[in-house]
């Protein structure tokens, strides 16, 4: 399946928690599978921190966003498709590239208009409600009445959940996997690492290859990352090379900022729960120890509080917290008879 990634500009400045407003705002996005005539079988896909709209299919000449070998297939193509997880056969998904990203949307290598200049490091800073606002504004663009579910893993995860307590009345369904209702201590720790590598460094650019190091350590089990150093113990240092190569050749170290802040600061608002009308899915992973299994009990538990339809299931996995890209046939029976 060859997909192209299309573009919406918003037609109204987007306000942010900030205080700030954005003007011109332009979302790059794609679609699997067809809108019926009811327009409420639309199904959100919300990315990973360095994830983008480009999904699933084949876009050749773009640089995926996947931990598969390959230069241009989506970054989630085995869950999204025909009788997949996502069955496009019954849902119309859609997949954006986050406000704040450097993949389509307007982020801080777009122009401000208030100056004529790239945006840079003054891009405003932004919350998960205001990636979430960015989306249900365009949503509202496209004419989507309805969302028949939403569904991300780990910071799309948390979009997933604030979604759900944002717009009550439009979400029906959320698949939050390997996520949170809040990053613990350890993961704000090592996420702060990530963010000074790249703040103070004199070249943001290599200082990025040390913050995509430090993440990819922490999407991997102490299993997964044994098996990608190949000549021995020391094998890893070149493999986590190769990792930061590729990334920096896609990414803008102030997009990698706003995503990191935005996701420690995640906080779900326990108390809103109650306004929630949607039913839940949490899917974890057992070797995932930036997200463990441990914090989707605590979110179930919190979900339930509030007399919320909410499960969770725990799968077994040595791939760490990259399961959620490498583990579709896991995770596909359990989204698809929730969805059913």
């Amino acid at each position: 399946m060859i997909v192209e990634t299309q573009y919406l500009d918003l037609p109204e400045p987007l306000a942010l928690d900030c205080g700030r407003v954005l003007r011109d705002v332009r979302i790059a996005y794609e679609t699997y599978g067809e809108l019926d005539e009811n327009r409420d079988n639309t199904l959100l896909i919300c990315h990973a921190l360095s994830g983008d709209a480009h999904a699933a299919g084949e876009t050749p000449g773009v640089l995926s966003a996947g931990e598969l070998e390959t230069t241009s297939l989506g970054w989630w193509d085995a869950m999204i498709g025909p009788g997949r997880a996502f069955d496009t056969d019954r849902f119309h998904v859609v997949s954006t590239n986050l406000i704040g990203g450097c993949r389509g949307s307007t982020g801080p290598g777009s122009i401000d208009p208030d100056t004529g200049k790239p945006y840079g490091a003054d891009f405003p800073e932004l919350t998960v409600a205001d990636l979430v606002r960015a989306q249900k504004a365009f949503l509202d663009a496209l004419g989507i009445p309805v969302l028949a579910a939403v569904a991300g893993a780990s910071l799309g995860g948390m979009q997933a959940l604030q979604f759900a307590i944002d717009y009550p009345d439009f979400v029906r369904n959320v698949v939050a996997i390997a996520s949170t209702k809040a990053l613990d201590t350890q993961g704000v720790a090592l996420n702060a690492a990530a963010r000074n590598a790249i703040r103070l460094h004199p070249d943001p650019r290599e200082g990025m290859r040390i913050a995509r190091q430090i993440g990819h350590i922490t999407y991997l089990s102490r299993e997964s990352i044994r098996s990608k150093s190949a000549d021995g113990r020391f094998g890893v240092e070149s493999y986590l090379d190769y990792q930061a190569d590729k990334f920096v050749q896609r990414f803008d170290p102030n997009t990698y900022l706003l995503f990191s802040t935005a996701l420690t600061r995640f906080e779900l608002d326990e108390s809103r729960l109650g306004d929630a009308k949607a039913r839940f899915l949490l899917l974890s992973f057992s070797s995932d120890w930036i997200y463990p299994p441990a914090d989707s009990d605590a979110l179930l538990e919190s979900l339930r509080a509030a007399g919320l339809d909410a499960r969770h299931v725990s799968l077994e996995t040595s791939y760490g917290h990259d399961a959620f890209l490498l583990e579709a046939e896991n995770q596909a029976p359990h989204i698809r008879s929730f969805l059913s």
